[in-house]
């Protein structure tokens, strides 16, 4: 039978179901490295303060080392009776090294110990889904150089509205990312805060030293009130709701990929190797990840709402409920990094139809907002110019003509101020090149976004290798040193 920590104050064990229903040890193992490395770092500090020996210390710490190696060789028994990944190392280092090992939990609480162990988790997980996104935009800047005199129709309510930069529509999800990665970053700040010593809801009596441990473990700053300490789970909700923005901008490019490789736009191919086909229909070739990726949008989604519920009516300070913090945020960590991952490997064998969307673009009706800027630079007020352009194209409508294909005489019909010039304005490609307002798709316009873009990247790589500096990398260093 298992000793419960706190089972002086009970005359009965723990119910079986109630053990079953409570424990978080199925999914909370994976904190085991974050749980051993807190520990560790608590372990240090605890012997720099003069509240256990060096000695004690080093015993401490050359078990904690041993229990991570049985847990990464299979070795470890995870028995639900512990409850969580926290108690259940704990239980193996006093079996390993006797009364010694109960010293480790002094000045320490699990409500202040769980909250370390998600924050050095939530860290990993950020760093990493930086750098994928961080690839995401390098792939889409590479593909967008590529393509940025190739164009194809702007859509606006899903109708043909203005041509555009093919190259320029792979770099709008570029400036999303972009933003993703920001706000990433600026979680991590409210990520990295050290909460240990809060202890329970009360702080210690005990002469710590949070500051010791905070440099130790990579740490910002400390928690400055450890009853907020122990019940804040924002730091999840920000990571949980940054995610879920990040899906969005993912199920969005998901969405262009399926719609583009339709039947009905032609615009793109998805490799073969990213796509399925039907048990029935044989012709069939389906973008089955593309739509699991803007499915999974939901998901992540789901699991903000699932936190933000939880929280909502929690009075200070620990309460139970906190222990459904963590099966959201380890599933939306997977999710959304596994969709960026696959996405940096669909997003290379994707081959672009220009040549379907140059077809597209022959029927001229693009170029209508041509036309009214067209009067408009001959002194024609813009309502007027956009009325007199909504009738040519009825007129062209019902002669079963295209923009394009209307003399000069017919235009004339319409507003006098038509002259043979105006051939030169209707081509899609001299369309693209006028617009060069500060963001416009204008070929120079993407060439510089793009190099902007890679100047950005690499500042943004620079931060990156600075935060992953200062935090501790290789567990085995760690634990062995």
């Amino acid at each position: 039978m298992v000793i419960k920590p706190w089972q002086g104050r009970f005359e009965k064990s723990a119910h079986r179901e109630v053990e079953k229903y409570t424990e978080s040890l199925s999914f909370d193992r994976v904190l085991y490295k974050y749980d051993i490395l807190g520990s560790i770092a608590h372990c240090k500090m605890l012997a720099e303060c003069g509240i256990i020996s060096h000695e004690e210390a080093s015993e401490i710490v050359g078990a904690l080392g041993e229990i991570q190696r049985e847990i990464e060789r299979g070795e470890f028994v995870f028995d639900p009776a512990f409850e969580d990944i926290h108690m259940a190392i704990e239980h193996r280092l006093i079996q390993k090294i006797g009364d010694v090992g109960g010293k480790l939990h002094t000045a320490r609480s699990r409500n202040d110990q769980v909250c370390l162990d998600l924050r050095l988790y939530l860290r990993d997980v950020i760093l990493s889904i930086r750098e994928h996104i961080l690839e995401v935009i390098r792939i889409l800047t590479d593909l967008a150089e590529k393509h940025v005199e190739d164009v194809l129709p702007g859509y606006t309510h899903l109708q043909h509205a203005q041509p555009v930069s093919l190259g320029h529509h792979l770099m709008a999800y570029c400036e999303m990312f972009a933003r993703d990665d920001e706000r990433f970053r600026d979680c991590f700040t409210r990520v990295n805060v050290l909460p240990l010593g809060s202890a329970a809801l009360a702080g210690t009596t005990f002469p710590i030293d949070m500051e010791w441990t905070a440099r130790y473990l990579g740490f910002d700053r400390v928690t400055r009130n450890s009853m907020d300490a122990v019940s804040d789970r924002d730091f999840a909700v920000e990571f949980l709701g940054c995610s879920a923005i990040t899906a969005m901008h993912l199920s969005r490019l998901a969405e262009e990929l399926v719609l583009w490789s339709s039947s009905e736009f032609g615009f793109l191919e998805m490799s073969d190797a990213f796509c399925t086909g039907s048990s029935i229909m044989p012709q069939k070739k389906n973008p089955d990840v593309a739509e699991l990726m803007r499915g999974k949008a939901g998901r992540i989604y789901g699991n903000l709402v699932t936190l933000l519920t939880v929280l909502k009516g929690l009075p200070l300070t620990y309460n139970r409920d906190l222990q459904e913090d963590k099966e959201p945020v380890f599933d939306t960590a997977s999710t959304i990094i596994n969709s960026l991952r696959i996405l940096t490997m669909l997003l290379p064998e994707i081959s672009f139809r220009t040549d379907r969307m140059a077809k597209v673009l022959e029927d001229g009706w693009l170029l209508a907002t041509e036309l009214a800027d067209y009067l408009v630079c001959k002194g024609v007020p813009f309502r007027k110019a956009h009325h007199t352009v909504g009738q040519i194209v009825k007129y062209a409508i019902e002669s079963g003509k295209k923009l394009t294909g209307l003399s000069v005489e017919e235009l004339r019909k319409f507003h006098k101020s038509f002259e043979e010039d105006v051939k030169e304005v209707m081509d899609v490609k001299a369309a693209v090149s006028r617009r060069t307002s500060i963001g416009g798709t204008a070929f120079s316009r993407v060439r510089e976004a793009i190099e902007e873009v890679r100047r950005e990247l690499t500042i943004r790589k620079e931060d990156l290798i600075g935060l992953r500096s200062k935090i501790p990398s290789e567990w085995g260093e760690v634990v062995n040193e």
